[in-house]
């Protein structure tokens, strides 16, 4: 009898320090207060919501509330599968507008009238205070990549290459008139479908905000 009482509270005793050690493990985690969700929260929806510079280097912070006035040194960020176009300065997010796009809006460019909107790192490099599409920003597009492309495939002649290039180095307007087309824009006249030869489309209130925020060398940035 005494064996069999004593494996009884042996038994109970273990049960006790299974339930004890349990206790001790959920009370030693640290709570979440209502700051740190709410903080949370935050960073998920900017996540969701923001984009990242190419380099993926840093969150980038919201701020629509940013004046014209103070916006200096932005970026200008294109997503076609988005079709957003974000102006970006110092890693913060300070316009956010729809666009519309070419009307065959998937891949690169890679020839006139393939009504593909180009892809890859760009500058303004005209503008148009006044035209048919209301305001525009020309690019420099063709840039390197589409010329290197195009030329060892035979599509570009030997000057019309160098002339890109030499465009390209000098952060001028590169030759519009070659197989690769030119005359891309960031313009007017409506976001609301893909409709374009290959340009980026805004409302007009959104481009006449774009028009005044950019200037002449304004890095543009045009993702798949």
């Amino acid at each position: 009898m005494r064996s069999i009482f004593l494996r009884g509270r042996l038994g109970l005793g273990v049960s006790l320090g299974v339930v004890f050690l349990v206790i001790s493990a959920c009370s030693m985690q640290k709570p979440v207060s209502n700051v740190e969700t709410s903080k949370n929260n935050q960073k998920a929806a900017e996540a969701r919501v923001a984009p990242r510079p190419a380099q993926d280097a840093e969150p980038v912070r919201i701020d629509y509330l940013t004046p014209l006035s103070e916006i200096v040194s932005p970026e200008i960020y294109v997503y076609k599968e988005k079709r957003r176009l974000y102006v970006i300065q110092s890693s913060t997010l300070v316009r956010d507008y729809p666009v519309g796009l070419g009307f065959h809006p998937t891949g690169d460019k890679e020839r006139e009238g393939d009504g593909r909107t180009p892809e890859g790192d760009f500058l303004v490099c005209q503008k148009h205070a006044s035209n048919r599409f209301h305001k525009s920003l020309g690019l420099n597009y063709p840039g390197r990549k589409h010329a290197e492309r195009a030329f060892f495939a035979g599509v570009l002649s030997p000057p019309e290459f160098k002339d890109i290039l030499v465009a390209y180095e000098r952060k001028t307007t590169p030759p519009w008139h070659t197989k690769l087309g030119g005359q891309i824009y960031i313009h007017g006249a409506g976001a609301q479908r893909d409709w374009t030869q290959g340009c980026v489309a805004l409302y007009n209130s959104d481009i006449d905000e774009l028009f005044e925020i950019a200037s002449m060398g304004t890095p543009v940035h045009i993702r798949p």
